[in-house]
């Protein structure tokens, strides 16, 4: 006999029922080996991201790979500069926050992406400018909303 909403066969070649089974065993495993609440947290953050029309943000510039050291400098701002199309944000991270600008300037809406967290919001002026006095501590993006237009850069670690 064929199931109409899920299109299997509910039961195998043995007589059992494969749906009961499933949850049988979806409940042991809840019971025996909990999935931890940060995960869950964190995936069903991760799945928050998710944005169809969203457009990836590169990065091209990384001061910590690309920049010439200068000698007697030890507290330096990390630089970063992504691109997506015509879109380019600079973003300079200190211990102090992130301050930067999407160019070509306009405003924009400005999202601290930083894992299980929430996301720090900031507004970026008419000159796109934009700062946030919550630095990042590990992985961390930021998510642009410009008019109907989302871009995601790419997650790096502070």
């Amino acid at each position: 006999m064929h199931d109409e909403v899920t299109g299997r066969e509910p039961f195998d070649d043995d007589g059992v029922d494969v749906e009961l089974l499933e949850e049988e065993l979806r409940q042991a495993a809840a019971i025996l080996d909990p999935v931890p609440a940060q995960l869950r947290q964190t995936a069903v953050d991760a799945f928050a991201l998710h944005d169809l029309d969203a457009r990836i943000a590169e990065l091209t510039f990384d001061s910590v790979v690309d920049a010439i050291p200068v000698r007697g400098v030890t507290d330096a701002p990390r630089m970063l500069t992504f691109r997506a199309g015509d879109v380019t944000v600079d973003v300079e991270v200190t211990a102090q926050g992130l301050m930067g600008q999407v160019l070509p300037p306009h405003k924009a809406w400005i999202e601290v992406l930083g894992g299980p967290q929430s996301a720090v919001p900031v507004v970026a002026d008419d000159m796109g400018r934009f700062t946030s006095d919550a630095p990042p501590s590990g992985p961390f993006a930021l998510r642009l909303r410009t008019g109907g237009e989302v871009v995601v850069t790419e997650w790096l670690r502070a």
